[in-house]
């Protein structure tokens, strides 16, 4: 099978490897599709995400779908050609964390596409088969790339508690701030504001629901927030940007007694966050790990609402041409939302 390999800083290796049988209770499934994630850029781009360097040579991907090639023995219920969308993580079920419900922390996790562990950008793979969500026939594998992210997003709305009437800010319209907005339009949110330097990011954000899109470089977006809220602040600032500004962006716009909720991953280790006026303002700020038990929710969503989202996919590359995907992605070139690798539709 093709697979590409990171094997440095935005530069990929493409090789031909051996594709493994099922194992019992696995699938094998071929990969038709799979979105590029900004984590995946972090990766690309600046060796690490967050405090975890990469290790090359490293496979990325983790939003994919594919249709089935075979199953292993004692699987049930599934049969080659069938559409699926594939979960990347791989739980333990036996910890502590798996066993109080809070998946996503599970103490022996396996994400496909961390260091050591493989990711989707391949021609094939075999997954356990509880990993495989079935997809309805109406929605394309495009479409149900975006099952992944819509979860984290939904999930990061559980800490966010919007409620109807609510204001509330999103830093970032790439593809999990667009994702955001969408499921904050469908929550209730009464105004939805958003803050991208991107022009064509702010169209798109506008398209999925954003009431407004600031151009934080065209004028201090937490002022600009704050008159927008007769002076109050949002009820909830949620940042998928996460840069060190757009952090105390998110900590300066939010109301007192709010909530700030942390979705994207920082570059830095370590960053500093303006405490005086978190202190202040008695601010409840969350941390998001992925998703958990949402994926449901969001192909639900998904299915219910396929042509509002098939828009955020503009742009398609070969496995052959990942290199050229990542660097259009990483520059925010050519008006790209949703990339995807893989086949077309």
């Amino acid at each position: 099978m093709l697979v590409a390999e990171l094997i440095s800083n935005r530069q990929f290796r493409l090789s031909e490897q051996p594709a493994a049988d099922p194992g019992p209770g696995e699938i094998q499934v071929r990969v038709a599709a799979v979105g590029i994630c900004g984590s995946d850029v972090h990766s690309y781009s600046e060796g690490a995400i967050g405090d975890t360097p990469c290790v090359y040579p490293m496979v990325l991907g983790h939003e994919p779908a594919g249709t089935v090639v075979r199953t292993g023995a004692g699987v049930t219920g599934w049969a080659p050609g069938d559409r699926a969308m594939l979960e990347p993580a791989v739980y333990c079920y036996h910890c502590e964390f798996c066993r109080s419900g809070h998946h996503n922390l599970c103490a022996h996790i396996r994400f496909l596409s961390n260091p050591g562990i493989p990711g989707f950008f391949r021609e094939f793979v075999n997954l356990p088969a509880h990993n495989l969500l079935p997809i309805p026939p109406h929605m394309s594998l495009d479409v149900a790339t975006m099952i992944e992210p819509l979860a984290v997003a939904m999930h990061s709305l559980k800490f966010a508690a919007v409620g109807i009437g609510d204001t509330v800010a999103v830093f970032g319209a790439g593809p999990i701030g667009l994702l955001t907005i969408a499921a904050l339009k469908v929550s209730g949110a009464s105004r939805i504001l958003a803050v991208e330097p991107v022009a064509h990011r702010r169209e798109m954000a506008r398209g999925m629901g954003a009431h407004d899109a600031i151009d934080p470089a065209a004028a201090d977006a937490a002022r600009e927030l704050l008159a927008a809220t007769g002076g109050r602040g949002v009820d909830c600032a949620i940042d998928c940007a996460a840069k060190e500004h757009t952090s105390n962006l998110a900590i300066r716009a939010a109301r007192n007694g709010g909530r700030m909720v942390l979705t994207g991953i920082h570059t830095a280790a370590f960053v500093p966050f303006d405490v005086s006026h978190m202190r202040r303002k008695e601010l409840a700020i969350f941390n998001v790990r992925r998703s958990n038990h949402e994926s449901e929710a969001a192909r639900g969503l998904l299915a219910e609402k396929t042509d509002w989202f098939a828009p955020l996919v503009t742009h398609h590359r070969p496995l052959t041409e990942i290199g050229d995907a990542f660097a259009t992605v990483e520059h925010y070139a050519d008006g790209v939302g949703k990339m995807i690798i893989g086949d077309k539709g």
